[in-house]
């Protein structure tokens, strides 16, 4: 779910030699949405401070740190100009504009959990600031959850890493917690299209219609 071409092994080269830097950029980049592999950089830099080679509460401030600055960027990138992009984007794949517009309702309906849990799901960790610009989320309903669910997620992230880290290889690691994410989108874009699709075939059958 991210630039698969950045190779682990490029990941903790740069890390060794930017550190923190390289957590909070990265971090930051992804939640603004550039699809970099943010999880991955925090994954690193958690296995870094379980080697003594990173300390563990300079990790974590800066991966909330750019998680947090990253998020406010997309939000206001998808609330200023980001409902007519996707609308455009949604003729390209012939997806009508009420379609968007439910699937927009949907997510304002389940804003605060989406951006306090979100960070967990592969894909909408990039893209729920965007969205929820998009759905006009209430700015400061929107820095709460994002504050907190950043703050849930880097240190569930690093903890593991820290601890789990040194009696599990990274690569297996990594490999566990993209299988959750994914597994997780699954879940998500099941509770967003087997409603729509219900309501779809409920109009289909009702009479005179």
């Amino acid at each position: 779910m991210s630039l698969d071409f950045i190779s682990l092994e490029t990941i903790q080269e740069i890390a060794h030699q930017y550190g923190y830097w390289t957590v909070f950029l990265g971090i930051m980049l992804e939640n603004t949405g550039i699809p970099l592999p943010g999880e991955t950089i925090t994954l690193v830099g958690g296995f870094l401070a379980g080697n003594g080679e990173l300390n563990y509460w300079y990790v974590l401030a800066s991966a909330i740190a750019g998680a947090v600055v990253g998020d406010n960027f997309g939000y206001w990138i998808g609330r200023t100009g980001g409902w007519p992009f996707l609308v455009r984007i949604g003729q390209l794949f012939r997806i009508d504009e009420s379609q968007l517009l439910a699937v927009k309702t949907q997510f304002s309906e389940n804003a605060a959990r989406a951006v306090f849990l979100g960070r967990f799901v592969a894909l909408l960790r990039i893209f729920a600031g965007p969205i929820a610009g998009i759905a006009q989320m209430p700015y400061q309903l929107f820095l709460l959850c994002n504050l907190a669910g950043a703050a849930l997620w880097a240190s569930v992230t690093i903890s593991l890493a820290f601890f789990v880290g040194r009696v599990v290889p990274l690569e297996t690691l990594i490999a566990w917690v993209a299988q959750l994410g994914v597994f997780a989108l699954l879940l998500v874009i099941a509770w967003i299209a087997v409603p729509l699709w219900w309501e779809s075939r409920r109009k289909e059958l009702k009479p005179g219609e």
